[in-house]
């Protein structure tokens, strides 16, 4: 699998990062092993995850696989903190305090003594920047963090985070920007990718798929083992399933059916050579999904195919 390096760091990621999300919940140990296995021998080396996955319990997951499928320097692993679901309510708080102990908290269910990539999950409107980004700080300067990154945050966040840290040589770089890219979502193209470029930061993709809209499995309705049937899942397909997402599900299908690969294929294809993605992230419920995208790997989209997907999205 190529490797890209994020930003202008010298932390090298594949291009295709592991999403662990369901892992510990929809998806158990024994499958979560199988996707890692095929994973990481198509040359990926990037997982990532958060401590909020399933309660931590993904978290448990990729501690148990530490040391039976791989070693611990062979994969690069991302956890994020500042997130919690308090009764099922989104809850921000990125704190020094919350930060430091979600991440004690996260690396204590890894079983590692340090962590790749860490994380700020979400801007927290509430806690001054300053203190958020110390907090990346200490877990850089001890070593719990080799680097650190934020997560959805919007351009201007981004670049306010970024210049702060880059202006003393004392404080933790900014390595990673997480966002949601897809076909069906633009959004990061407002200022994020331009932001992260500018400031010589990776950017990574989650939602590469739109929650799996974009494979094409909801063209005619719901799938009874998709996630758009799962209760704690289906909120989040809802928004992909309206007019427009449909009329670019079709432009999809329709170029994959003329290429000759997947909607999948191109949809994830799109995303991964975007300009300034250094890794888009999928995650699977099951081994043989996973092995689906990793097809994708063998492709490059015509340019004159990009372009009318281009056109289509907008």
């Amino acid at each position: 699998m190529q490797m890209r390096r994020a930003g202008t760091s010298g932390l090298t990621l594949s291009r295709l990062g592991l999403g662990s999300m369901t892992w510990g919940r929809d998806t158990d140990e024994h499958e979560a092993a199988d996707q890692c296995r095929a994973y990481i021998d198509a040359g990926g080396n990037f997982i990532d995850t958060a401590n909020t996955y399933g309660d931590g319990d993904s978290e448990r997951v990729i501690g148990g696989l530490i040391g039976t499928l791989f070693s611990r320097d062979e994969v690069v692993i991302a956890t994020k903190a500042g997130l919690s679901f308090s009764d099922g309510l989104r809850s921000v708080d990125t704190s020094r305090k919350t930060l430091i102990s979600q991440l004690d908290k996260s690396l204590q269910r890894l079983g590692s003594d340090y962590v790749d990539i860490w994380q700020i999950h979400a801007w927290d409107q509430f806690t001054p920047l300053d203190e958020s980004l110390a907090a990346l700080d200490y877990a850089y300067t001890t070593g719990r963090a080799r680097y650190v990154g934020v997560s959805n945050y919007s351009g201007w966040q981004l670049a306010r985070a970024a210049t702060k840290q880059q202006a003393n040589s004392m404080k933790a770089p900014l390595v990673t920007a997480q966002n949601e890219y897809s076909l069906l979502n633009r959004d990061a193209e407002v200022e994020v990718l331009e932001a992260a470029d500018d400031c010589g930061i990776g950017f990574l993709a989650w939602a590469p798929l739109a929650r799996g809209v974009l494979t094409g499995k909801y063209r005619k309705g719901i799938p009874s083992d998709s996630r758009g049937a799962a209760p704690h899942f289906a909120k989040h397909i809802e928004p992909y399933l309206d007019a427009r997402s449909s009329r670019i599900v079709e432009a999809v299908s329709i170029a994959a059916q003329g290429l000759g690969y997947s909607p999948l294929e191109v949809a994830l294809a799109w995303v991964r050579d975007a300009p300034g993605v250094t890794s888009a992230i999928v995650g699977a419920r099951t081994g043989a999904q996973l092995r689906g995208f990793l097809q994708s790997e063998e492709i490059t989209l015509p340019q004159v195919v990009r372009s009318a997907l281009d056109d289509v999205s907008l």
